[in-house]
Protein backbone atom coordinates (compact mmCIF):
# COMPACT_ATOMS: atom_id res chain seq x y z
CA UNK A 1 0.00 0.00 0.00
CA UNK A 2 1.39 3.39 -1.01
CA UNK A 3 1.58 6.09 1.66
CA UNK A 4 -0.69 9.04 1.08
CA UNK A 5 -0.48 12.45 2.70
CA UNK A 6 -3.31 14.85 1.95
CA UNK A 7 -1.84 17.85 3.76
CA UNK A 8 0.48 20.26 2.00
CA UNK A 9 4.09 20.83 2.99
CA UNK A 10 3.17 24.28 4.33
CA UNK A 11 0.32 22.85 6.41
CA UNK A 12 2.62 20.28 7.98
CA UNK A 13 5.34 22.83 8.67
CA UNK A 14 2.78 25.20 10.21
CA UNK A 15 1.49 22.35 12.36
CA UNK A 16 5.03 21.52 13.52
CA UNK A 17 5.48 25.11 14.68
CA UNK A 18 2.03 25.34 16.27
CA UNK A 19 1.20 25.57 19.95
CA UNK A 20 -0.92 22.43 19.57
CA UNK A 21 2.02 20.34 18.32
CA UNK A 22 4.21 21.80 21.06
CA UNK A 23 1.61 20.70 23.64
CA UNK A 24 1.42 17.22 22.09
CA UNK A 25 5.21 16.90 22.14
CA UNK A 26 5.35 17.95 25.80
CA UNK A 27 2.71 15.37 26.71
CA UNK A 28 4.43 12.58 24.80
CA UNK A 29 7.79 13.48 26.35
CA UNK A 30 6.12 13.27 29.77
CA UNK A 31 4.89 9.78 28.83
CA UNK A 32 8.44 8.76 27.91
CA UNK A 33 9.70 10.10 31.21
CA UNK A 34 7.05 8.06 33.01
CA UNK A 35 8.09 4.95 31.08
CA UNK A 36 11.71 5.56 32.12
CA UNK A 37 10.67 5.92 35.75
CA UNK A 38 8.69 2.69 35.48
CA UNK A 39 11.71 0.96 33.92
CA UNK A 40 13.89 2.21 36.77
CA UNK A 41 11.51 0.63 39.27
CA UNK A 42 11.44 -2.82 37.63
CA UNK A 43 14.34 -4.14 39.74
CA UNK A 44 12.91 -2.83 43.01
CA UNK A 45 9.50 -4.25 42.15
CA UNK A 46 11.09 -7.59 41.27
CA UNK A 47 12.76 -7.68 44.68
CA UNK A 48 9.45 -7.04 46.44
CA UNK A 49 7.16 -9.19 44.28
CA UNK A 50 9.51 -11.96 43.11
CA UNK A 51 8.09 -12.22 39.55
CA UNK A 52 9.38 -14.76 37.06
CA UNK A 53 12.25 -13.85 34.77
CA UNK A 54 9.86 -14.05 31.82
CA UNK A 55 7.50 -11.61 33.50
CA UNK A 56 10.30 -9.13 34.14
CA UNK A 57 11.56 -9.42 30.56
CA UNK A 58 8.04 -8.98 29.18
CA UNK A 59 7.60 -5.84 31.30
CA UNK A 60 10.91 -4.43 30.05
CA UNK A 61 9.95 -5.29 26.48
CA UNK A 62 6.57 -3.64 26.95
CA UNK A 63 8.22 -0.44 28.18
CA UNK A 64 10.65 -0.50 25.27
CA UNK A 65 7.75 -0.89 22.83
CA UNK A 66 5.90 2.02 24.41
CA UNK A 67 8.96 4.27 24.06
CA UNK A 68 9.35 3.26 20.42
CA UNK A 69 5.68 3.99 19.74
CA UNK A 70 5.97 7.45 21.29
CA UNK A 71 9.14 8.17 19.31
CA UNK A 72 7.29 7.14 16.15
CA UNK A 73 4.40 9.48 16.98
CA UNK A 74 6.84 12.33 17.59
CA UNK A 75 8.30 11.72 14.13
CA UNK A 76 5.03 11.60 12.20
CA UNK A 77 5.17 15.20 10.91
CA UNK A 78 8.69 14.62 9.59
CA UNK A 79 7.58 11.30 8.11
CA UNK A 80 4.78 13.10 6.27
CA UNK A 81 7.26 15.68 4.96
CA UNK A 82 9.51 12.86 3.78
CA UNK A 83 6.62 11.17 1.98
CA UNK A 84 5.75 14.44 0.23
CA UNK A 85 9.40 14.90 -0.77
CA UNK A 86 9.53 11.34 -2.14
CA UNK A 87 6.37 11.99 -4.18
CA UNK A 88 7.91 15.16 -5.55
CA UNK A 89 11.04 13.22 -6.55
CA UNK A 90 8.90 10.47 -8.13
CA UNK A 91 7.04 13.08 -10.18
CA UNK A 92 10.35 14.55 -11.38
CA UNK A 93 11.66 11.10 -12.35
CA UNK A 94 8.49 10.27 -14.27
CA UNK A 95 8.82 13.51 -16.25
CA UNK A 96 12.41 12.67 -17.24
CA UNK A 97 11.67 9.04 -18.18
Amino acid sequence: MKEQVNATRDQIENFKSSVLWHDIVEELEAWKEGFSMELDSVVDDATDNNPSTASVLMHIGDLNGRKKAVNYMLGIPDLFLSILEDKKDDTRRKRTD
